[in-house]
């Protein structure tokens, strides 16, 4: 299937003032309704990365559970979980964060990377950047690597892949929204 970005765009609903007043929330519930702009989605990132050398696939809590299961899955690669705080049980790193709505935690099960291993970061969006970061320094901690963070969209005006360049990690998203875009 072809991917085409305004079929994507189009079924990415514009929340406003969500979470909070002054805020555009990109809900991707309805593309996960829309067959047709799922298998583009999966299939895209299926694409870039059937031939790529990584050793994991990290799915970051809540929205990138969406995507990071079915793109392990397709590439045959073993999942790893960073969860909100309070969510894994066993032994934790734990990593605190900033976003766009307030400071937050992030933790992973200490013995889910080994050294050597590189991951690829699945989210739904790309914002400030906090998240993913905080997953980057999570898996830093376990002597891997970070392959790349992927997510279905960008928002460039909140700086967050500018932020994962700058700190050496590579990304790629589908489609970016500029803030005031509806």
């Amino acid at each position: 299937m072809i991917f085409d970005e305004f079929a994507i765009k189009s079924v990415i609903r514009p929340v406003v003032d969500f979470p909070k007043p002054g805020v555009v929330f990109r809900d991707i519930t309805p593309l996960f309704q829309s067959p047709r702009a799922l298998r583009m989605v999966v299939d895209s990132f299926i694409q870039r990365y059937v031939e790529a050398e990584f050793s994991h696939v990290g799915a970051l809590d809540a929205r990138g559970f969406l995507l990071g299961p079915i793109i392990a899955y397709e590439l045959n690669k073993p999942l790893i979980l960073f969860r909100k705080k309070g969510k894994l049980p066993a032994d934790l790193l734990v990593e605190t964060y900033s976003t766009e709505y307030g400071d937050s935690v992030i933790e992973v099960q200490r013995d889910s990377l080994c050294e050597g291993d590189s991951v690829l970061l699945m989210d739904d969006l790309i914002a400030t950047g906090g998240t993913l970061i905080a997953a980057a320094n999570l898996v830093k901690r376990m002597g891997a690597s970070v392959y790349e963070a992927a997510a279905i969209i960008d928002l460039p005006e909140l700086g967050g892949s500018t932020k994962l360049s700058d700190a050496g990690i590579s990304t790629f998203t589908l489609t970016a929204f500029a803030l005031d875009e509806r």
